[in-house]
C-alpha cells in the first residue's frame, strides 16, 4: 500500500487575497490612541488682553508728536533735520534743553512725545548713547530706533 503524502505547495502558488482584518486592527489602535490623548489635553484659560485697534468711547484718543533724531557718520546730531550741537559735545545740552521744552509742551497739550533715533551705518555708538542720555535728562520714555533709508 502506497500512502500518499500531502506535500506543501510552493509559496508562489498560495494567494490569500487582500486581508482586511489587520487593517481594521491598525485603525482601531490609532483611534484608541487619539481617544486616550484627547482626555489628556488641558483646557487653556482665557487671556484678558486689549488688542490694538479697539477704542473705548469713554477715553479720549491720545495725540502723538513724532520727533526724529538722526546720528550721522560724522557724529553730528540732527533733530528733525536741524543741527544740534558739535560732534565733540558729549553732553548734548542743546538737544536736552530742546527735548525738555518739547516734553513740557506735550504735557500741556496732553499728547505723547515719540522720539525715533536713526543712526547711520558707521555712526559712533557713543553718539547714540549720548542721545539716549539727553532723552533721559528730558524724561522722554517713548523712544524707538529706525534704520535710515539707504
Amino acid at each position: 500500500m502506497k500512502s500518499k503524502k500531502r506535500g506543501r505547495s510552493a509559496p508562489e502558488q498560495i494567494h490569500l487575497g487582500f486581508q482586511i482584518a489587520p487593517m481594521i486592527d491598525v485603525v482601531f489602535v490609532i483611534m484608541l490612541f487619539f481617544m486616550v490623548m484627547a482626555g489628556a489635553v488641558q483646557k487653556e484659560h482665557e487671556l484678558n488682553l486689549k488688542l490694538p485697534g479697539t477704542i473705548s468711547a469713554d477715553k479720549p484718543v491720545d495725540v502723538i508728536e513724532e520727533t526724529q533724531v538722526r546720528v550721522l557718520d560724522t557724529g553730528e546730531i540732527l533733530l528733525n533735520d536741524e543741527p544740534m550741537g558739535d560732534p565733540e559735545d558729549s553732553k548734548l545740552q542743546n538737544l536736552s534743553l530742546t527735548m525738555i521744552k518739547l516734553e513740557e509742551s506735550s504735557k500741556a497739550a496732553e499728547s505723547k512725545v515719540v522720539v525715533t533715533i536713526m543712526a547711520d551705518e558707521f555712526a559712533p555708538f557713543q553718539r547714540v548713547i549720548d542721545v539716549l542720555n539727553a532723552l533721559s535728562i528730558a524724561r522722554i520714555q517713548n523712544v524707538t530706533f529706525e534704520v535710515p533709508p539707504q
